[in-house]
């Protein structure tokens, strides 16, 4: 089975889109599909021995649109110029449009207008009176250019509508297309000697609704562009050339060139080009783009170096490991460039409806005109009630509700660290109530340090060079902890007890309290406390404890905190004892404690909470974990954790801060209140437009809509949806809260 992302060209509303997906699914093989209006993208899942990708992109073509595969981070630069393009060339058809159509209104308006003298007044009135024909010829020459830029509205919304499937080109097309050809029959009739016919002309109307929607497409083009500003940032993070050594040489080489096995070379403030290990060479890298962390990490031989991060000090050289789309900049933009092209759940009403919407319209357009034309015989009343309808109720606003929203989310998220992998993820975030949290390397830092040294003179240097010896855990936390380490000689690993050697001509013990001659309740306090207490004596008389534990990270007590005023109960599953478990519950301010769980039933417990009713998110770093993260409604991976946590994970944490936890929920909460914001707009707009539109009102004595407003009220509704989710760029993280 295989995933494709493919760029459609041509999409203009939420039928369009509707229309794409619907053509794909056709086709035997195609397992899912997700067409993305706000992002231009389809998202194809399929099986290769039945369908071929050629198939699935000439069925895009027979629907009226184009098909081209996605090219990732390397195509960022041409994606980019292709739709400054297309910004560029809206907004020259615009202002062509409205070099028309601006003196065509003023021509048509001008003569009716009476409460007011506005210049020209006075000679068009003259030539609409006596050479009607002249004048009607003139309006007709304005137009024609109108028609001429906005011809894609007729190619491609007549094409829709032979196929049966019309969309928001075919609404336009139909009412301006009315317009013209109303306005030509009436010509016809001024020539036949019927120069009454002059008033009845709505040349301006079709012009001016076509420039009306150019400058929407326009707007909504630059804001669409605007929603992707996240993914453009990462993708144009990478640098595009790298600094090879080959024969002894350095050669500057592009970075598509660059293989695995490479010696680079990054001299100081250049960028990283690929992933890889530092072979020779001591400096600071900046990882901010990829951890957040403002200080820069010091690499050495042997440590790991990412693409994109910034080298600060010195010159390093490394072996390239990752290159492509196997970098970490690059995995990060594609989960990214995932989720942009899903769906949340809720975008599925909006699928709904819009597969519905414009035949719907259509109907309703078509019956509202022959209802009037029925009760009053006034044709021209009858076309004003058709247009007003067939313009007014474009669903480009229902279509861009949903999608827009989840870019701007998940690109937020992405600039502050953190990964969502899809629209259903971001949504579901808002619902958790119960959050559960691995205790080794998420609570804790995962790695054991000395706490306490209860003691006098040199305890932690002698017990250290005791332990260097030793390759347990515990022994090594001690050892770096130590300022200075001696010489030891007659090492010996006595098991179940400790360890010993002779240091300084002295016997130097370590380890339980029997071995060491102690009383074992000394140590019991710290026990209590979550800490392993290592007992030690020289020359087989107790001198101290040094106690070792895996130290709470710094963010945990702030992140429960945090978590807590939001309402949502903590809880924590490990396998150790529920002495420690409870000790660092206690410092964290958790709510549940789940302890002495084995790796196989961490996904038992979590089925237990969801067996309760509640939606249920699971926290964790470990490949332990990866069970237990898959069966929770979320599944949260820590960045440092391991590769199979991960991808078991519906987000990720890049910079293995457990306070982006709760500003993970914070941003879905944000995204799906815009989400809403924006279907209850574009939703309501259409309820109220339509029977606006159909002459309700003037059923009442009010007055009747004129297209052109109703142009405008279209294009406008569209332009406020896409502002309203661009409001999500002002969200901020979660701040800690003060303890």
């Amino acid at each position: 089975m295989d995933s494709q992302l493919l760029d459609i060209r041509g999409m203009t509303c939420a039928a369009c889109a509707q229309r794409v997906e619907k053509a794909i699914k056709k086709l035997d093989g195609v397992v899912s599909v997700s067409v993305n209006l706000a992002t231009d993208k389809a998202a194809v899942t399929y099986e290769p021995q039945t369908v071929r990708l050629s198939a699935i992109r000439e069925a895009v073509e027979k629907a009226g649109y184009k098909a081209l595969e996605s090219g990732g981070a390397e195509a960022a630069d041409e994606d980019r110029a292709r739709k400054q393009k297309e910004i560029k060339t809206l907004w020259t058809k615009f202002i062509i449009s409205a070099v028309f159509s601006v003196p065509l209104l003023y021509i048509a308006m001008v003569p009716m207008i009476k409460f007011v003298t506005l210049p020209f007044a006075a000679p068009l009135d003259n030539i609409m009176m006596n050479y009607p024909l002249i004048y009607a010829i003139a309006e007709l020459l304005l137009v024609l250019p109108v028609i001429g830029v906005g011809y894609k509205f007729y190619t491609v919304g007549y094409k829709s509508l032979i196929q049966r499937s019309p969309n928001m080109d075919s609404l336009i097309a139909v009412g301006t297309s009315a317009a013209v050809l109303y306005s030509v029959y009436n010509i016809i009739q001024i020539i036949s000697g019927n120069f009454k016919a002059v008033e009845s002309l709505y040349f301006e109307t079709a012009g001016v609704i076509v420039t009306l929607i150019l400058l929407g497409k326009s707007l909504e083009a630059v804001s669409k562009g605007r929603t992707g500003e996240a993914i453009k940032k990462l993708m144009g993070l990478a640098p595009k050339t790298a600094i090879v050594v080959q024969n002894g040489e350095e050669i500057e080489i592009p970075i598509s060139d660059v293989e695995i096995g490479d010696i680079i070379v990054v001299k100081p403030g250049s960028k990283i080009p690929v992933d890889g290990t530092v072979t020779d060479g001591h400096t600071a890298i900046d990882e901010a783009m990829l951890t957040g962390e403002s200080m820069p990490v010091d690499k050495s031989a042997g440590d790991l170096v990412y693409a994109a991060s910034i080298n600060t000090t010195g010159t390093i050289q490394f072996r390239a490991e990752k290159i492509g789309a196997n970098t970490a900049l690059a995995q990060i933009i594609k989960l990214v460039e995932d989720a942009q092209g899903s769906k949340a759940p809720i975008a599925q009403l909006a699928d709904i409806v819009s597969g519905y919407f414009v035949p719907t319209v259509c109907l309703i357009a078509l019956a509202a005109g022959i209802a009037w034309f029925a009760g009053t015989r006034d044709l021209e009343f009858s076309l004003t009630i058709f247009i007003s309808v067939l313009v007014i109720a474009c669903p480009c606003a229902l279509g861009l509700a949903t999608p827009t929203a989840i870019m701007v989310g998940t690109g937020k998220g992405a600039e502050n660290g953190i990964l969502i992998k899809s629209g259903e993820a971001l949504e579901t975030a808002h619902k958790i109530n119960t959050i559960v949290f691995d205790k080794t390397g998420t609570i804790t830092e995962g790695k054991p340090k000395v706490t306490d040294v209860i003691g006098g003179g040199d305890l932690l240097n002698l017990a250290a060079s005791v332990e260097k010896l030793s390759e347990h855990p515990l022994g090594l936390a001690i050892v770096e902890s130590a300022t200075e380490i001696y010489s030891a000689f007659d090492f010996e690993s006595v098991t179940g007890l400790g360890v010993q050697a002779t240091v300084n001509g002295k016997l130097v013990k370590a380890g339980r309290a029997e071995f060491a001659n102690a009383d074992k309740q000394l140590g019991d306090e710290l026990a209590d406390e979550g800490k392993t207490p290592v007992f030690v004596s020289v020359d087989d008389v107790y001198a101290g404890i040094i106690a070792v534990a895996d130290t709470v990270k710094p963010s945990s007590r702030a992140a429960v905190a945090s978590l807590h005023e939001m309402g949502i109960e903590v809880a924590m599953i490990t396998g150790d004892n529920k002495k420690t478990a409870a000790a660092i519950a206690g410092q964290v301010g958790i709510d549940r404690v789940l302890s002495e769980v084995l790796p196989r039933d961490k996904s038992n417990e979590v089925k237990k909470l969801q067996a309760e009713g509640r939606k249920v998110a699971m926290v964790g770093d470990g490949i332990n974990d990866a069970p237990a993260l898959a069966q929770a409604d979320i599944g949260i991976a820590i960045g440092s954790g391991t590769d199979v946590a991960i991808e078991s994970a519906d987000i990720v944490l890049v910079r293995s801060d457990l306070m982006d936890v709760p500003t993970a929920i914070n941003l879905s909460k944000r995204t799906i209140r815009n989400i809403k914001q924006n279907l209850f707009w574009a939703f309501g707009y259409n309820v109220i437009g339509i029977p606006i539109a159909a002459g309700v009102l003037h059923l009442f004595g009010g007055s009747l809509l004129n297209p052109i407003f109703a142009a405008a009220a279209m294009s406008l509704s569209s332009v406020s949806v896409l502002t309203n989710a661009l409001r999500l760029k002002r969200f901020k993280p979660t701040r800690e809260v003060q303890l």
